[in-house]
This record gives C-alpha cells, sequence and structure tokens, in this order.
C-alpha cells in the first residue's frame, strides 16, 4: 500500500481559459490534491519563474480582474468543498482594494488560507488579523536567505502553517534536496508550526525526500508547464495533470 504525502497544486487562475483551467482544478483533485493554491494573475511577481510569469501575463491580457479570480474560486470551492483553497497573491493586490475588505471578499468565496510572500510576517499591514477575523490563517514564506535571528523569530511567531521555500530565486528550476534543505527545514518547524515546502518541486522522489520533513509538498510551475503543453486537448490536459498529482502525492 502507498503512503500518501499532502500535496499543494499552485494554479494561475483563469489560465489558459476558465474552462481548462477548471479542468485542470479537477485533474489536480481527482489525482490526489489535498490543497489548491489559486494564484491571482499578477503583472510583476517577484518570485515566479517563466512559467507562471508568461500564465499571468496571458491571463492578463483577457482584461482578467482579482473579481474574477474570486469568482474562479467561488466555482471551485462549489464543485470541491472538501477541498481546502488557498490564495496566493502579491501584497499590492490585496493591499490596495484594503486588507480587510479584501480577506472579508476571499473568505466569502471559499479562501481558508492566504500566502502573500511580499508581505514580511511581522509587519504584514493587519493581514495576520484580518485573517483571523475571517477563519482563515496567514501563511508566511521562509526563505534559506533569511538570518538566523529572523528565522527563528517567524518560527516562533505562532503561525500553524509556514511555507518554506526550498531556495532562494524563483520559481520553476530544478531544486536539489540536499543537509542543507533539511536543516534549513528543521530550523522553520522548531517553533512548532507545521511546513509547507516548495520550490521547484516536479517529480516523486523530491517528495519522498521531504515527506519526514514537512507537512506537504508544494509544487506549481510543473503543471503550469504540463497544462500550457496540452491546452488545445482537454482530455490530455485532465490526465497528464491527474498523473503528475499521483505522483506527486504518492510515496511508497
Amino acid at each position: 500500500m502507498k503512503k500518501k504525502i499532502k500535496l499543494m497544486s499552485h494554479l494561475v487562475a483563469g489560465y489558459p481559459t476558465e474552462d481548462k483551467a477548471f479542468t485542470a482544478a479537477k485533474a489536480l483533485v481527482d489525482g490526489g490534491a489535498d490543497i489548491l493554491e489559486i494564484q491571482l494573475p499578477f503583472s510583476d511577481p517577484s518570485a515566479d519563474g517563466p512559467a507562471i510569469q508568461s500564465a499571468c501575463t496571458q491571463v492578463l491580457k483577457r482584461g482578467y480582474k482579482t473579481k474574477d479570480g474570486l469568482s474562479f474560486i467561488t466555482k471551485l470551492h462549489e464543485a470541491f468543498p472538501n477541498v481546502k483553497i488557498y490564495l496566493m497573491s502579491y501584497a499590492s493586490l490585496v493591499y490596495t482594494p484594503g486588507i480587510k475588505d479584501f480577506c472579508k471578499k476571499a473568505s466569502e468565496a471559499g479562501v481558508s488560507g492566504m500566502i502573500i510572500p511580499d508581505l514580511p510576517f511581522d509587519f504584514d499591514e493587519g493581514l495576520t488579523e484580518a485573517c483571523i477575523q475571517n477563519n482563515m490563517i496567514n501563511i508566511p514564506v521562509a526563505a534559506p536567505s533569511m538570518s538566523e535571528q529572523r528565522l527563528q523569530k517567524m518560527a516562533n511567531a505562532g503561525f500553524p502553517y509556514i511555507y518554506a521555500a526550498l531556495r532562494t530565486g524563483i520559481t520553476g528550476t530544478a531544486t536539489f534536496i540536499d543537509n542543507n534543505t533539511l536543516e534549513f527545514l528543521q530550523k522553520v518547524s522548531s517553533g512548532g508550526s507545521k511546513i509547507y515546502g516548495g520550490f521547484g518541486i516536479s517529480n516523486g522522489e523530491q517528495s519522498k525526500a521531504l515527506c519526514d520533513y514537512v507537512d506537504g509538498v508544494v509544487a506549481g510551475s510543473v503543471f503550469v508547464r504540463i497544462i500550457t503543453e496540452y491546452q488545445n486537448d482537454d482530455s490530455a490536459l485532465y490526465q497528464k495533470v491527474k498523473e503528475k498529482a499521483q505522483e506527486l502525492c504518492e510515496i511508497k
């Protein structure tokens, strides 16, 4: 019998179309994904690699707005009520309409967690409090480039979950799981927070290497690349995304 590791799968809302994005989401859920991390398309993403940047650009060219992304999330929540949905965005999209108002709308759409990588965990403009008020959690991002002191401060700040970026730089390029990676994960989890590990996760071997150190693995660019490759064949898109999800979350 295969052991399963929790999988958080990343999708860009509306990419390449609303219907195909929904097909991809269904494939992820059917493939075993426990969490759908839905990114609102953004014009200048600081942490995203070429695959996600290109996807965001294509969606934004259609005139896609934040309200469209929230409507997409509502549709997902209604279709998969037992699957957690986390919203990933950048600070300006959340801050501009007002963080309290944004969090209220996100919660109403079915979001249970927020991931805003460019809002510092200790200067978050009220994001954590707004999440608590709307029955959501704020999931800060830890990076290996953080100082020991700051990493320790985050680890002991009482967050239920922390997203550990497994290396510096942008998403989508290969990540090697070595002793330094595992030591970093142990530091991030030292305060009792559960850890999601991501950045460059694309195969089952990486999941196996991480399974004893994280509560779940995060994969994004690998799915965006599959969606891009098979966007003109819905059946193949569904099957390939589902198979990759199964590979990432089923470990022997």
